[in-house]
Order: structure tokens, then C-alpha cells, then sequence
């Protein structure tokens, strides 16, 4: 058991039998950049800001499952996730605490910040989807390392294809006004993202290399 920030005691939601169940669900051979080592890299990132987190055991529950679902030929891996999150928790979390952990997967869609019923709820959802798009601030190897491998997860689709609709989701953060929505992420990150979304989005926007 835990100690959360208000001083309510709390089970741990994703015990060992149930990372069990769920670690093989990350080990799909498509799974180039959305497998287990993501789900490890946030875990450690959640660790390092567990003073800064209002319920961790919520947040770590919202990353083990926020990519539990995911195809890259379809478009609603979030809400089958949560769906999942949903059900495997039920009885393992009161339905308040449970809402907010669905909703915090669901926001992964989009990666807008979920409307939830507190200022606590809120921050620690801030942060989590902040460590989702950690990899956006990351050195450029880290990053050209990423977009590679989610490259290779939609080896399916044609390098045209690719290359316009990829420019569509990268020019959309950078659109953005802020890309990060913890003070914290936007001081450490905010400014190598832009310069990483922007290099990408130039190299994208280059004519494909000749086939042979």
C-alpha cells in the first residue's frame, strides 16, 4: 500500500499479477516504438516525479493501459484501451478514481487536457500526458530514433502517404501555443521539441529517396 497526497491510503491498482497479464500485450512484433520499453520508460519518468504526483498509483495504472490497444490500422486504440483499463480495474479502484484514469487514456488521443472533477486530477493528468510526448523534448538521435520506429509501425502505408500525414500530426503540435502542459515540461522540453518537430517536419517535406 501507498500513501497518496491527501493522506488517503491506497492499494497499488497494477500489481505484479496484473502486469503479468498485461506485459504480453505490449510484445507484438509491430510494436517498434509502443511496446513495453515505453511502458518502462514513463514508469521511470513517473518514479522521478512521484512527489510532484497527487494519486501515482492512478498515473501508473493510466500508463500501463494507455497503449495496452494499439493497431496502427485502426483509430480508436484510446477508447478500446480505456475500455480495457475499465474493466480490469473495476473493484480495484472506487468509480471516481477509476473515471479519471479513463479519462487520462483517453486524452492520449489528442493529448488535449481532459476536464476532470479536481485541480489535483488535473495536474497529475498534465503530466502524464506530458511524459507520453517526452520524446518530442528528447535529444535528436532519441528522437529520430522514435519517429523511425513508429515509421516502422506503419510500414503499410505508402511513403507519400506517410510523409503527408505525418507532416499533418507534427505541424499540428507545433501548431499549438504550448505543446507541454506542466511548467515543469515546458521549461526542460518545450524549446528542443519545437526544434525537433521542426527539423522533422522540413526532412518529411523533402522529396522521398529514389526507389533501388
Amino acid at each position: 500500500m501507498g500513501i497518496q497526497a491527501d493522506g488517503e491510503r491506497r492499494p497499488v491498482l497494477v500489481d505484479a499479477a496484473l502486469q503479468r497479464r498485461l506485459t504480453p500485450l505490449y510484445a507484438d512484433a509491430e510494436r517498434h516504438y509502443h511496446g513495453l520499453a515505453h511502458i518502462e520508460a514513463l514508469r521511470r519518468l513517473a518514479a522521478r516525479l512521484r512527489a510532484e504526483l497527487n494519486d501515482p498509483a492512478a498515473v501508473d495504472a493510466a500508463i500501463w493501459f494507455h497503449d495496452a490497444v494499439y493497431d496502427s490500422r485502426r483509430a480508436d486504440n484510446e477508447e478500446k484501451s480505456a475500455a480495457l483499463a475499465a474493466a480490469w480495474l473495476a473493484g480495484r479502484a472506487a468509480p471516481v478514481r477509476l473515471a479519471r484514469i479513463v479519462a487520462m487514456i483517453k486524452a492520449t488521443a489528442g493529448h488535449e487536457l481532459p476536464a476532470l472533477d479536481s485541480a489535483a486530477a488535473r495536474a497529475d493528468a498534465a503530466l502524464f500526458l506530458d511524459m507520453d510526448l517526452a520524446i518530442l523534448g528528447a535529444s535528436p538521435a532519441a528522437f529520430d530514433a522514435y519517429e523511425a520506429a513508429v515509421r516502422r509501425e506503419y510500414h503499410w502505408v505508402t511513403e507519400p502517404a506517410w510523409r503527408a500525414g505525418r507532416r499533418a500530426v507534427l505541424a499540428g503540435f507545433l501548431a499549438r501555443p504550448r505543446i507541454f502542459h506542466s511548467p515543469r515540461f515546458r521549461a526542460s522540453r518545450e524549446a528542443r521539441a519545437r526544434a525537433n518537430l521542426a527539423r522533422s517536419l522540413a526532412l518529411l517535406a523533402e522529396p522521398p529517396p529514389a526507389a533501388g
